[in-house]
């Protein structure tokens, strides 16, 4: 691994921070966020054309700068420096790389120059809360996130005049940066029950909602904890839509759908993961400079040990973090996207970024004293993009737990630390507990062991042990025997 960055990406990075610097004082962040779309347009068609931003990591085919996720990475720390408001990660980390892996060419054609130049905005529409889920970042991957086909989530189906177009009909509670976005992709359930697959459709939102796009579209920007991150309710009332990509008919399941998702979601972690340090290396360089100047006893409180202490220990986890991210955008980059390792980089670099905001940012108050609980000081800013952030792509150990997976470091029985797995056992140790379950999903006793003979008692309870104290052979279904488990 060469861990040195290249003259070019060094200039991006270098660039763009001397430009936010003179753009983004806390004062305009807090305007950006106030106006209609919840971000300067000003701002963003000037990132475009100075930078090629939101076409940074697409092919040069298609208008972008043909860069990769290591520079949208470096892009997205210094972004994060200054808590951005803008649809950067809704548009260029989320919708633009399903597009170009999804879309037939003509959609390519039509899409991705637009979005490179900045004159287009899009974003991706996930039914429920489960946008973590959707990019394979938490969780299984086997599609539940997306609803049923007979309740839940978006519902598609084909246009009754027999033509090529879809209708849509559902609602998703949180879309980031969805209230202003011109392009929606909307995972959908098609086929029914019975050939239920997940897809995704392009749905053109227009300006604002309202004074153009979609017949049905009803879009409200909700008031989110973070107003540097705006997210938006949609509501979809037999809206006009077009497939990204072809239809398999469900042959495929929507198998194709999935991979690219969880591709997308390898190169948000590694994203996120930078952006998450660059606002918590913000927040620590903000909070020493104050405890430098900031005098109590005759002395700067920076000089108190216990103040000192509490700085390394954020220091130390956001150096951390970084390496950490750095090697996951170095691993995206090497083995792609779609591989294993890269997948796993990604999402133990998010799962400690996400850990070394928290921290900075509930330090950054603590040591601001009273005034960083103050309204007008900007250390809220950096505690609710902390807060925010683990909300919407983790929580942190189920991150973690999923990286876990990946890697195979658990075997089928230890995948479940909550209650037990398909019948099998949840408690200490892995013999049941007295909350545990044996192999056929009967209560343990106890202790957890089975009976003489492994078999449950007459009342549906394991019986005394074995001569030995320890469990008899297996039951009849084979599932009896000891187990591992995972302690919560």
């Amino acid at each position: 691994m060469d861990a040195a960055f290249t003259e070019e990406q060094d200039e991006i990075r270098r660039t763009l921070r001397t430009l936010l610097r003179e753009r983004c004082g806390p004062d305009e962040i807090k305007a950006a966020v106030q106006t209609a779309p919840g971000y300067d347009e000003a701002l963003w068609r000037r990132l475009a054309r100075t930078l090629g931003l939101p076409g940074l990591a697409l092919s040069a085919a298609y208008g972008g700068v043909g860069c990769g996720v290591t520079e949208l990475a470096l892009a997205c720390e210094e972004t994060g420096r200054v808590l951005l408001p803008s649809p950067l990660l809704a548009t260029a980390v989320f919708a633009a790389p399903l597009v170009a892996a999804l879309g037939t060419e003509a959609q390519r054609a039509e899409l991705l120059p637009r979005i490179a130049e900045g004159a287009l905005t899009a974003a991706l529409a996930v039914p429920g809360r489960a946008l973590p889920e959707a990019l394979g970042l938490v969780g299984a991957r086997d599609g539940a996130w997306a609803g049923g086909g007979r309740a839940g989530g978006v519902q598609a189906r084909p246009d009754r005049d027999g033509g090529a177009g879809w209708r849509l009909y559902g609602q998703v509670e949180q879309v980031p940066g969805g209230h202003s976005a011109e392009l929606l992709l909307v995972a959908a359930r098609a086929g029914g029950y019975t050939r239920g697959r997940t897809l995704l459709f392009l749905v053109r939102a227009g300006v604002d909602g309202v004074r153009a796009g979609a017949d049905g579209l009803v879009r409200t920007r909700l008031t989110a904890l973070d107003a540097t991150r705006p997210q938006a309710r949609i509501e979809l009332r037999n809206v006009p839509a077009e497939l990204l990509g072809v239809d398999d008919g469900g042959s495929g399941s929507g198998e194709a759908v999935a991979e690219a998702l969880a591709a997308v979601g390898t190169a948000a972690a590694t994203v996120l993961a930078a952006e998450a340090v660059g606002a918590a290396d913000a927040a620590l360089t903000r909070t020493v400079e104050y405890v430098r100047a900031r005098e109590q006893f005759g002395r700067p409180i920076g000089s108190f040990q216990a103040v000192k202490h509490r700085l390394a220990d954020v220091y130390v986890a956001v150096q951390a973090a970084r390496s950490a991210a750095y090697y996951a955008a170095w691993a995206a980059a090497e083995g792609g996207a779609g591989g294993t390792e890269a997948a796993v980089a990604g999402g133990l670099a998010l799962a400690q970024a996400l850990e070394a905001q928290r921290t900075a940012a509930a330090e950054a108050v603590q040591l601001h004293g009273g005034i960083g609980f103050t309204w007008e000081h900007d250390a809220h800013l950096y505690f609710k993009r902390a807060a925010s952030d683990e909300l919407l792509f983790g929580p942190v150990h189920r991150l973690r737990a999923r990286a876990a997976e990946r890697e195979g470091l658990f075997g089928v029985a230890d995948r479940a630390p909550y209650g037990g797995h398909e019948g099998r056992g949840g408690g200490h140790e892995g013999r049941g507990g007295s909350g545990g379950r044996n192999g056929d999903g009967a209560h343990g006793g106890p202790d957890g062991r089975g009976g003489p003979d492994g078999r449950d008692g007459p009342d549906g309870r394991d019986g005394p042990d074995g001569r030995d104290g320890r469990d008899g052979p297996d039951g009849p279904d084979g599932r009896d025997g000891l187990r591992k488990a995972v302690t919560a």
